[in-house]
Order: structure tokens, then C-alpha cells, then sequence
């Protein structure tokens, strides 16, 4: 496990219906709890609204399986003026908390915005 992770934005649990036809939860399923993990620390940092610009990088490194509980890690990895990138790290706990697994991994990038839905700039720390 990775010691930079620190510690899940969101734990959640797939629900019978999140799976495909394959028994494996649906890639936009995990997409959507990405982006609210991203934009929680995004709009904590921002102190405000933000918007997701971007996502790069995604990778499906493993299938989400429909017991296992997702653990949903993201960090700053850089900040300019009006934008950020959130670098998220998802893992699947499985039988019973004796395996983790990463499954998906992805850099998400917000900007945040003013009151008319125009980049803003970010407060300093």
C-alpha cells in the first residue's frame, strides 16, 4: 500500500444494479465516485465551487467485483492559478478485509470558479 495515499474520501459498496453483464461493476459507476472524491478535496481546497475540465490518465488496472467495499483515496498533486489536478487512487477490499486490490487510478483536473461559473482564481494556502 502506498503511504502517500492517506486516508479514503469515500467508502462505498456496489449495488446489484452497478454490474454488468460480465459480473463486474460498470466502469462509469466508478467514474462517477471518482469525480465526487475529486471534487470534495476540490472544492475544499478552492473554498468554493469548482468543475471538472478534465480526467487523464485513467487506468482500469483490475475489475470491481459486487462485494467488494471501494476505498476512494485522492490527494493534491498540483495547483496553478484557477486549476488543480487530484490525483485518484481507488482500492477494493475483498474477502472479508483480507485482500486489497488497486483497481483504478486516474488524475482529475478541476477549476474553480466564481459566482457567474468564470475561473477564479485559487486562495493561497
Amino acid at each position: 500500500m502506498s503511504e502517500g495515499r492517506g486516508e479514503p474520501i469515500l467508502r462505498v459498496v456496489p449495488r446489484p444494479g452497478d454490474i454488468n453483464a460480465n459480473g463486474h461493476i460498470f466502469g462509469g459507476w466508478i467514474l462517477s465516485q471518482m469525480d465526487i472524491a475529486a471534487g470534495i478535496v476540490a472544492s475544499h481546497r478552492a473554498q468554493g465551487a469548482v468543475a471538472t475540465v478534465a480526467i487523464e490518465a485513467m487506468k482500469f488496472i483490475a475489475p470491481i467485483l459486487l462485494h467488494d467495499i471501494i476505498s476512494v483515496y485522492a490527494r493534491i498533486e498540483r495547483t496553478g492559478r484557477t486549476s488543480m489536478g487530484i490525483r485518484i487512487e481507488v482500492i477494493a477490499t475483498r474477502n472479508r478485509g483480507i485482500q486489497e486490490v488497486k483497481v483504478t487510478e486516474a488524475l482529475f483536473t478541476f477549476v474553480s470558479l466564481d459566482e457567474e461559473n468564470r475561473p477564479k482564481a485559487i486562495p493561497a494556502i
